[in-house]
């Protein structure tokens, strides 16, 4: 029998029984979407991660009293008990670690800008050092950045994300207006470039002011976090990052073989910890798929046992006029194979809708892989091949004589 002809068939048969056949793909369909939806969006997360390590500067390391990502609520309570990283320590860093490039400074809060009659709640509100838009990749696209002597003498200047230019502006040119920055006047000197969006939330919604201005207004006692920039390559980021630990520990008093009461991360620590994060969410979706193909699988046994047994006549019929064993076994493992196909195909376009619905909804990134959606038509098919064995044997194995015996 011709590859072909089989298939035919096997479709043949399969619209015989269009509900029966419905059914039977639900184990596959789920299995194969779910398998597809998460691999989609792991896809999406290694984009958002990719952007806010290109946003930081892979050649940037960071130190701050607490990670910015904890895994468990201990871990945070035990975070929260640490001392705050303080302007001496920062000072510290800046002057001792020769092996970095630049040391700058940061902190942030939350608060409403007002232009006018225009106004923004929530609103980013940075303290930067001088240093600080460089290393987070700000590109000021109009006017200038902040300067050393801006931070030396707390001016009331800031550069504003393209935000506040759309929203609060309109149109008119940033540079020399005055905003008023949680109550606290300023004058715009600098645009940043717009960076768009990530996860749903606007990457320019924020006012940068001199990290002296912000104390004055804040206080000095939140934690600061600290930037630094190697040289490029592996060896200056590890000097760099291993002399600042150096320093921000003798600052901190860490006893010998404790811990660091800080953490300092670098873009490898964010890498790093987005894989083991992606690593367990696809354990769990691949045991979620295993189950579901393998019920899937099983399913598809059954209904081509009942096949064989309703068409045991039929089978008779074929090896009297001369039908191979290899025939018959071709026929149920091409019916069995295009049942598991289609589920695959089922299972892709419901996973990729799942992915995307999730991306609209939640802001998620999803970026659909090429080899998953192969993959996933291969696991399919495997497991209707697989299962379709059994009842195949048993079909080719039928004795001519006794299937046209047969009541079917």
């Amino acid at each position: 029998m011709e590859i072909k002809e089989a298939f035919r068939i096997a479709v043949q048969s399969l619209w015989a029984n269009k509900m029966r056949s419905v059914l039977t793909l639900l184990g596959v369909v789920i299995g194969v979407a779910s398998v597809i939806a998460v691999v989609t969006l792991i896809n999406g997360a290694d984009v958002y991660v990719s952007t806010k390590i290109n946003n930081q500067g892979a050649d940037v390391f960071t130190i701050s009293q607490q990670p910015a990502f904890t895994t468990s609520y201990a871990d945070y309570l035990k975070y929260q008990r640490r001392k705050v990283i303080t302007m001496n320590q920062y000072l510290a860093v800046k002057r001792g670690c020769t092996h970095c490039a630049e040391v700058g400074a940061f902190q942030s809060t939350t608060g409403p800008i007002i232009y006018k009659a225009q106004s923004s709640n929530n609103t980013e509100i940075r303290g930067y050092s001088p240093e600080m838009p460089d290393m987070q990749n700000l590109n000021i696209v109009e006017g200038r950045g902040l300067t050393q002597a801006d931070d030396v003498h707390a001016s009331q200047v800031a550069i504003i994300g393209a935000d506040i230019e759309d929203n609060l502006l309109k149109g008119e040119n940033p540079i020399g207006k005055e905003i008023r920055v949680d109550g606290v006047p300023y004058t715009v000197v600098g645009l940043a470039e717009k960076q768009g969006s990530t996860l749903g939330q606007s990457q320019d919604n924020w006012v940068g002011v001199p990290l002296s201005s912000y104390r004055n207004t804040y206080g000095g006692t939140d934690s600061l976090t600290i930037y630094a920039k190697a040289g490029s390559g592996a060896a200056a980021m590890e000097a760099a990052s291993d002399q600042a630990r150096l320093i921000m520990r003798e600052m901190r008093h860490d006893r010998p073989g404790a811990d660091d009461s800080f953490t300092l991360s670098t873009s490898d620590t964010l890498a790093g910890l987005f894989t083991q994060i992606s690593n367990s969410i696809g354990g769990v979706a691949v045991a979620i798929a295993a189950i579901s193909l393998v019920v899937g699988g099983i399913v598809i046994m059954n209904i081509m046992l009942v096949s064989v047994t309703e068409r045991t006549r039929e089978i008779g019929v074929r090896k009297a006029l001369g039908a191979r064993r290899s025939d018959v076994l071709i026929q149920f493992l091409m019916e069995s194979g295009t049942l598991s196909l289609i589920g695959g195909v089922f299972g892709i376009i419901g996973g990729v809708a799942v992915a995307k619905a999730v991306a609209v909804l939640a802001g998620f990134p999803a970026t659909i892989a090429v080899w998953s959606v192969l993959a996933g038509l291969f696991v399919a098919l495997s497991v209707g091949v697989f299962f379709g064995v059994y009842p195949a044997r048993k079909a080719a194995d039928l004795d001519p004589i006794v299937a046209l015996r047969s009541e079917f």
